[in-house]
């Protein structure tokens, strides 16, 4: 991975979108002011290597983790000078445990990696200032004997002494300023991690084993950082004196199982690199740190510590989304595929969108039923590995975040499947449209069929690193489904009879039957986001729920859909809006937009969280849309107040729609340029 790709990886690592630093000082009178002084609300400043041979160009920059001495002094001389308080894990840990409050405006530095210029250069600093600090130590590297070179990876080797040695940890640790911490023993490096050669962090990918033609198992991963943990800890013991209680994760990544191996040793404090202040509902076990880099200044110290964004995006960026199908990239032949990859990341680097949707199923049809799956899963076929691989690609090459575009029920589960036959039924009494043409879907209420669905969620969290799931059209019931033996068991413990024909006789019966129905899609959503979220790593995996126009325009949406646009937007990151008419002839005129940006904007909320989609091919005539068409759609959408914008699906290997067209309305970094010329 070269340098820039470097600081994209590790900008996803932290969901960081990679601003740079004099757009983040444009912004600055925007920003809020600094927390509240609530005695438990800290921040974490992450810093890596200091050095003085640094320039100015990223490109030939060899670290852009790394800062100058000036830099750091800087930034301590700020923290002084502006009455932050420096405090130690100590203090922190004593906090959320009854103990005494936390001083106004904390904040805690940590090092990684236990570079030697952390002892030569940062160390005396932190004397002067009388500053506590953490250091998160590579036991491996620290370890490697003196005089011989230390091997990163088996692409990276550095020279001797560019790490501290024991004794200068030692010195630290002794001086009651640092605390060390783990950072691992050797898994701070990229290991294969899927069948095309993609190298993931070895400390939260599940390994892939070429010779066996396989993955790790989940025993043989967490026997693996089991280990590894276990021996950094050890030797930092025997080397130290000291008992770790801390785990720095290697870029920031961390999953369930890393969690749990370390609290298993006696490592109850863990480090990320996931954004935003430590508010009180942040666990010890997810402490976000503010990522520093050579290009950080006043200007960026200032929006960073005012910055009061939290978890999971709540301020949401302008999102410029693009929908991707992996079926176009399938091809029986692998070396096509790859051919056909390298085009898609061509084009999205041209295109320089925010967010990918990526299509993670096997649709054939057209019809948003998953045939078979993108990823390695213990219940449908398995047409071709290709998620982790292009989403990776996407997010380490052309800098995107990359959504999992998935189905919530409609799983086509193989004949004999114990799940396969428990499907949303619709009532006897319900008219024919409502009996007919309906996509099949497995039934949420079924204990067995939700079990298969969270086991299918799981898969794709265990085997892909990725930003954010969106959820699909089909998570929807209407005003006569479902209506099978565990459903009506789930009606009944609402207090609703359990006869179909009776909850449809009353106005109230059906109203509540049809907010119970659509509050229990919420939180099934909400369920399955909760265990990607723990597994990925934290906060930074959003959500977003699609949703029909035609839902939009339907006064009784819940009853018709089971959903709403403003139970969306209160349950999710964003709304992934079709912005496309349902009924057959009915095309997307400049009327019906307004009508429909009218409508949407109308719910309070609703233009911070909604991503207009709109159609590149006409549904009536299957062609493509022309590119000016859709630009001039965006356009007008975004002249009338509508903030996040989309198309689908993309024909990368035709250029439809045409990027020359479209750079300027989809291009974020465009879209950021505007609005700088407008702020200056």
């Amino acid at each position: 991975m070269d340098k820039l790709n470097r600081r994209r990886f590790l900008a996803f690592a932290a969901g960081l979108a990679a601003v740079p630093a004099a757009q983040a000082r444009i912004a600055l009178d925007r920003l809020p002011p600094p927390d509240a002084d609530d005695g438990l609300t800290f921040r974490v400043l992450a810093i890596h290597d200091i050095r003085d041979d640094l320039r100015a160009d990223v490109s030939t920059v060899a670290d852009t983790c790394a800062i100058s001495t000036a830099t750091l002094n800087t930034i301590f001389a700020w923290l002084k000078a502006k009455d932050f308080r420096p405090v130690s894990v100590d203090q922190i840990v004593a906090s959320r445990n009854g103990g005494p409050r936390l001083p106004p405006r904390a904040v805690l530095l940590t090092f990684d990696d236990a570079y030697k210029s952390q002892f030569t250069h940062a160390f005396p600093l932190l004397q002067q200032y009388g500053y506590p600090a953490l250091i998160g130590v590579v036991t491996r590297w620290t370890d490697t004997p003196a005089g011989d070179p230390v091997r990163i990876s088996h692409k990276s080797v550095m020279p001797p002494g560019y790490f501290m040695s024991w004794d200068d940890l030692r010195e630290m640790a002794n001086s009651g300023l640092v605390e060390v911490a783990s950072h691992t023993h050797d898994l701070h490096h990229g290991a294969l991690a899927n069948p095309q050669g993609n190298e993931l962090p070895a400390a939260s990918a599940h390994l892939y084993y070429p010779q066996l033609e396989r993955y790790e198992t989940d025993e043989e991963y967490q026997a693996r950082v089991h280990d590894d943990l276990k021996k950094s800890v050890d030797l930092i013991h025997d080397r130290t004196g000291v008992a770790v209680r801390s785990a720095v994760w290697p870029y920031g990544m961390y999953n369930a199982a890393l969690i749990k191996a370390s609290q298993a040793l006696g490592m109850s404090v863990h480090f990320t690199l996931d954004d935003g202040p430590n508010t009180p509902d942040v666990p010890l076990t997810q402490i976000r740190r503010l990522l520093v880099s050579y290009d950080w200044d006043v200007g960026t110290l200032i929006a960073q510590m005012r910055s009061s964004r939290l978890y999971r995006g709540e301020h949401n960026p302008v999102e410029r989304v693009v929908n991707v199908s992996l079926d176009e990239i399938y091809d029986i032949d692998p070396n096509k595929s790859e051919a056909k990859l390298g085009r898609l990341l061509d084009r999205i680097k041209d295109l320089e969108p925010k967010s990918v949707y990526l299509k993670a199923y096997w649709d054939p049809d057209n019809t948003g039923v998953a045939r078979a799956l993108y990823y390695p899963n213990r219940h449908m076929p398995m047409r071709a590995d290709l998620f982790n691989r292009t989403a990776w690609q996407l997010i380490t090459r052309a800098g995107v975040q990359v959504y999992a575009r998935m189905p919530l029920l409609a799983f086509d589960l193989p004949t004999g499947h114990a799940a396969a036959g428990r499907l949303v039924e619709v009532a006897a009494n319900s008219p024919s449209d409502a009996q007919h043409g309906r996509t099949p879907r497995l039934s949420p209420f079924d204990p067995v069929a939700r079990q298969a669905i969270q086991d299918i969620y799981d898969d794709l969290t265990r085997y892909s690193s990725f930003n954010g799931v969106v959820f699909g059209s089909d998570a929807t019931l209407n005003a006569y489904e479902d209506t099978g033996a565990a459903a009506m068991a789930v009606y009944r413990s609402w207090g609703l009879p359990g006869d179909v024909a009776q909850i449809h006789a009353s106005d109230d019966l059906m109203q509540r039957w049809a907010k119970g129905k659509t509050a229990y899609l919420n939180t099934f959503t909400n369920q399955l986001a909760e265990r990607v979220r723990a597994y990925q790593g934290g906060g930074n995996v959003l959500t977003a729920r699609t949703v029909p126009a035609e839902a939009v325009f339907d006064a009784n949406a819940e009853r018709n859909f089971s959903l709403s646009l403003a139970s969306s937007l209160a349950n999710y990151d964003f709304v992934a809006l079709t912005a496309a008419p349902h009924a057959a002839g009915e095309r997307v005129s400049d009327a019906w937009l307004d009508s429909l940006r009218q409508t949407v904007l109308h719910q309070q909320g609703a233009a911070a969280k909604t991503v207009f989609e709109l159609p590149a091919i006409n549904r009536q005539t299957q062609q493509p849309v022309e590119a000016a068409v859709l630009r001039a759609q965006m356009k007008r959408l975004n002249a009338g107040g509508v903030v996040h914008l989309g198309y689908g699906p993309d024909d990368f290997l035709k250029n439809r729609p045409d990027t020359t067209v479209l750079r300027d309305v989809m291009s974020v970094q465009s879209t950021l340029r505007s609005n700088q010329g407008m702020l200056g």
